[in-house]
């Protein structure tokens, strides 16, 4: 079975793992429902807001999507996102995972300009980030587009 490859784009083969061990740690990595998720999602259905997780119509499939009122929030992950603060480049086939994480970053903004292209509010949180700190963004920013502008004025309140 041959896999169609968009014109221009390079081939990248999996490079075969020089470590085992490494790579079935690689392999148990979740790609959904992550502990920082999970102890988002928690805070935020204990404070009463509820939502969708992993949508399936939405361009990146947001790992919290608030549908009425269009807010996606992903959790990402250091190391898969390039967190300036604590991703670490692999000294193991380092061409073929700078080129795969590098990746991973234009996807992240390919969707955000999509959901934004749909309408959509778009918020990154990192998985190092306090997940009561991060409720507390997402609800304020929550409230703030279910309650809209302040009456009387016709611009949206600031965050």
């Amino acid at each position: 079975m041959t896999r169609s490859v968009p014109a221009g784009a390079a081939i990248h083969r999996r490079p075969a793992p020089l470590n085992e061990a490494v790579s079935s740690q690689m392999k148990r990595m979740r790609r959904a429902s992550t502990k920082p998720e999970l102890l988002i999602r928690k805070e935020l259905h204990r404070r009463g807001l509820r939502y969708r997780v992993n949508h399936p119509g939405l361009p990146g499939r947001p790992d919290i999507a608030f549908t009425r009122i269009r807010l996606a929030i992903f959790v990402d992950g250091c190391f898969w996102h390039r967190c300036l603060e604590h991703g670490v480049m692999p000294k193991n086939n380092r061409e073929w995972w700078e080129a795969k994480l590098n990746r991973n970053v234009e996807r992240d903004r390919e969707k955000d300009n999509a959901l934004s292209g749909l309408g959509w509010r778009v918020r990154h949180f990192w998985e190092h980030e306090d997940p009561g700190s991060a409720a507390d963004e997402i609800e304020q920013l929550w409230r703030h587009l279910r309650d809209g502008p302040v009456s009387g004025s016709t611009s949206p309140r600031p965050l």
